[in-house]
């Protein structure tokens, strides 16, 4: 479900539970830095914006501080004027979103970086394919890592993620079962590409743009 909303967020913050994980698409800034992400986890967490403390685990990903971590769990992606947000409980969440551009280089940088099963189904696509393959594939191997608590230094091509026109899917994990993974393209709009992923059973994604600063 997505639905354009000004500030009845708190009403729907207060349904979250462990069935389902909140997405939040929203028009950003740079210069806001993480101001909305802080403003939005404050709904959840009943505080204003200022009392939100983040800090950076040892891989840089940003989550609350104690106690506040134990009972939410997030991340966020921004690119090209557009945010998303992704909240959950009792899982953590790994969300990442792209601008829609041409990257000439695509293959290129698949052959040095992805598991070469990745590779060779972007090679076997038609250009036009490609290039929105590649970037979907490219927000779904970066939910990966961030839901792993891991950076892209963690190795890309570790794992394998399934190519479009295939439904999302995490194939392979070195280390790890794939099938308790969690892999799903976002619908974004036509500018923009992205994917949310998380280790653990099915839930359902509720998606909501939120048309107003909280």
């Amino acid at each position: 479900m997505r639905t354009t909303l000004g500030h009845d967020v708190a009403g729907i913050a207060g349904g979250l539970n462990n069935d389902v994980i909140h997405v939040w698409l929203l028009d950003y800034r740079r210069e806001l830095q993480r101001e909305p992400l802080k403003a939005l986890l404050g709904v959840y967490l009943g505080l204003p914006a200022e009392s939100v403390i983040l800090r950076n685990d040892e891989h840089g990903r940003p989550e609350l501080a104690a106690p506040w971590n134990a009972l939410l769990q997030f991340n966020w992606s921004h690119s090209a004027g557009k945010a998303l947000i992704a909240v959950a409980r009792g899982i953590t969440p790994g969300i990442d979103i792209e601008r829609v551009y041409v990257r000439p280089r695509a293959l290129d940088i698949a052959e040095r970086f992805f598991h070469p099963e990745e590779t060779a189904a972007l090679t076997a696509l038609n250009e036009s394919q490609r290039e929105l393959a590649f970037l979907q594939l490219w927000t779904g191997k970066e939910a990966v890592v961030k839901a792993l608590g891991r950076g892209i230094a963690f190795g890309l091509q570790r794992f394998c993620v399934s190519v479009p026109p295939a439904p999302a899917q995490l194939l392979w994990l070195d280390g790890e079962e794939a099938a308790q993974w969690q892999l799903h393209a976002l619908d974004t709009g036509a500018q923009h590409v992205a994917s949310l992923a998380w280790r653990g059973p099915s839930r359902s994604i509720a998606m909501w743009t939120l048309a107003e600063a909280l």
